[in-house]
């Protein structure tokens, strides 16, 4: 394998999802998504058992799939630079993400709380359906410091350590968390296995989001509020994420949320006031400031790889 193939398809993949995004038909995460409710349909139990097999014949096909990818092009530099930046286009969300956050920001802007409401559910699970104005800001705001990791920090590390394979493993882990890591009477136990990998998955990832804003917010309180408060949350990544952000835009997260009927109080991150409807175009600029800076990143560290193991 040429050593600049990898860190080619990794640019060249991040520029694929800058000018293209997300279709909005015959993706190929929502064609995972459909096999994996198939294979759900067939193992489903209220045991972690069934949901370790789960996990396991899904993530582990689809590492599978990459392993041949990348074994069928690596002695064609130029095929492997273009698999890997055709696996990296179709797993990278961070274009998305940022067009769902400047969505959020206008119908904020024109007061329009209900469309408002029906586009949060593009960015999470929470229960829009009581949130004012400014809730709807903070969710945002937390939601696109979150996904941001999910969504692009994340699959760009793990393009960089494990080319291919380490990009198509990686998106279908978050993709089972995101299907059935709830802690609800139906995937308490079978989601479990899944919600756990994610954890594994991202902990790398959401630790260098959080330094990454930091560096793209250097007069700010990023590091600070990250390092005092980005242990606080449930979540064993997803506080970084949010704690790096809240400082960098002087602003206080957390607070009471409803997730499917169920109410969640997160801790406090950051000192600054409540997230304002302009906070949004602010939090999608930064999410993307640090994309790019990963992106430079993962090209860096995946050439500096690729020359140490030739």
């Amino acid at each position: 394998m040429a050593t600049w193939s990898r860190a080619a398809g990794l640019l060249a993949g991040v520029a694929l999802d800058a000018l293209l995004a997300d279709p909005r038909r015959g993706h190929p995460v929502a064609a995972f998504g459909r096999a994996a409710r198939a294979v759900e349909h067939r193992l489903y139990g209220d045991d972690r058992a069934r949901g370790a097999v789960f996990t396991a014949v899904l993530v582990g096909g689809t590492a599978a799939l990459g392993v041949a990818a990348e074994r069928a092009t690596r002695r064609r530099p130029v095929l492997h630079a273009g698999a890997t930046a055709a696996v990296t286009w179709a797993v990278l969300g961070g274009t998305s993400l940022g067009r769902e956050g400047r969505a959020m920001a206008g119908h904020l802007e024109r007061g329009d709380l209900a469309a408002a409401r029906a586009r949060l559910t593009h960015l999470c699970a929470r229960d829009p359906s009581g949130l004012d104005a400014a809730a709807l800001a903070r969710a945002t705001v937390e939601s696109v410091a979150e996904n941001t990791s999910d969504a692009a920090i994340a699959p760009l590390v793990w393009g960089a350590v494990a080319g291919v394979p380490g990009l198509a493993a990686y998106r279908a882990v978050n993709t089972l968390d995101a299907m059935v890591g709830y802690r609800n009477a139906r995937y308490a136990n079978f989601g479990w296995a899944s919600a756990r990998l994610d954890d594994v998955a991202n902990w790398a990832p959401a630790r260098l989001t959080g330094l990454l804003t930091v560096a793209c917010a250097p007069r700010s309180d990023a590091w600070r509020v990250l390092r005092r408060d980005g242990a606080a949350h449930p979540s064993p990544n997803a506080g970084r994420c949010e704690a790096a952000f809240a400082g960098a835009l002087g602003v206080r997260l957390g607070g009471a949320n409803v997730y499917h009927g169920r109410t969640e109080t997160r801790p406090t991150l950051g000192d600054g006031r409540p997230p304002a409807v302009a906070d949004v175009r602010r939090a999608t600029r930064l999410s993307t400031a640090v994309t790019l800076a990963a992106a430079l990143l993962a090209s860096a560290a995946a050439l500096a790889l690729a020359r140490r193991a030739g």
